[in-house]
């Protein structure tokens, strides 16, 4: 079993529950667990779970997509992409298209 806290074992609990063709924020999911964006983007960065865990359905408040896995940029994120891809949520330059429609909220 991996190395997790209790929190990050929390947060992947209820990121399993944004089912596929959905995304949320760092900020939606930081509200719904009553913490801060930048603790859920590092749960996600540190994610052992993953892609079952689907740390690949967070994206930026914007809808830019952010960082997966530690990266910024790269191989990572374009693996990001083709996960969402994959899944139906769709992304252009970067940036998730229709954002709102495809959000996620608890």
């Amino acid at each position: 079993m991996p190395d997790t806290t209790r929190f990050q074992e929390r947060v992947y609990a209820k990121l399993k529950k944004v089912p596929k063709g959905k995304i949320t924020t760092y900020g939606d999911l930081a509200r719904a667990m009553k913490s801060s964006a930048r603790a859920i983007g590092q749960t996600m960065r540190c994610n052992p779970y993953a892609p079952k865990i689907p740390c690949h359905r967070v994206v930026k408040s914007d809808g830019t997509i952010g960082g997966f896995g530690g990266a910024v940029r790269g191989k990572k994120i374009k693996d990001k992409i083709a996960l969402l891809n994959k899944e139906g949520v769709h992304v252009k330059r970067g940036v998730v298209l229709n954002f709102e429609k495809v959000r996620y909220r608890w």
